[in-house]
């Protein structure tokens, strides 16, 4: 083996080893590690709200054993499930600011449909005391939980991931890369969300609904 054939690789060796070392410096690796992050914190979200849509079915099918005459509120949630259903979550809708507030609507819109079937059980006792239904309650009541924290991981997964793109001087190396910030939930959702909400709607909410 001559000897350029043994510098050739040495050489090569070192170049990428100083390009490792330039990417980790620069904060590339750090911005690809919180991109994951940030995905892997928006498939829990999304898993945790499909888990939620399956539910609905079989709740709404209970409530219909005893209240029969409540199609409005009936039609309100499938609606609300079908136009959250019809919203495509890849991950290219973390880049879309307008994509994600139209998920986020949809999904405030059958967390009020929602709502308004729950206070029905209010006007009908025996409903109250049908034993699906409040296993049913209790398991959404549990995914709204998981949803709420979730949402709040997410939220913090963005601003961490945001923080670092603006930063000097990972945001020279961001721009470099093409890297953007992404959006994020509202304010208001963001104040919505910061306590787990509960399932229990009582008189003050069958009030308001009625």
């Amino acid at each position: 083996m001559t000897r350029k054939s043994i510098v050739k690789p040495m050489l090569l060796s070192a170049v990428l080893a100083t390009s490792t070392v330039g990417l980790t410096g620069c904060g590339y690796n750090n911005l690809q590690a919180q991109d994951e992050q940030v995905t892997a914190s928006w498939s829990e979200v999304v898993n945790q709200y499909q888990r939620r849509s399956d539910l609905v079915p079989n709740l709404v099918k209970v409530v219909q054993q005893y209240a029969e005459q409540e199609q409005e509120v009936f039609t309100q949630v499938a609606e609300a499930r079908s136009r959250a259903g019809g919203i495509t979550v890849t991950p290219e809708v973390l880049n879309d600011p307008e994509a994600m507030e139209r998920y986020a609507a949809a999904q405030e819109q059958m967390t009020g449909a929602l709502s308004r079937l729950m206070a029905v059980s209010e006007r009908y006792p025996e409903l109250k005391s049908d034993a699906l239904f409040q296993d049913l309650q209790a398991q959404l009541e549990g995914t709204e939980n998981r949803i709420a924290v979730a949402r709040n991981r997410y939220i913090q997964e963005v601003q961490s991931y945001n923080t670092t793109v603006r930063q000097f001087p990972t945001n020279i190396t961001a721009k470099v890369f093409g890297l953007d910030t992404k959006p994020n939930f509202t304010v208001a959702n963001e104040e919505a969300i910061s306590t787990a909400p509960s399932v229990d709607f009582g008189d003050d909410d069958a009030a308001a609904a009625q």
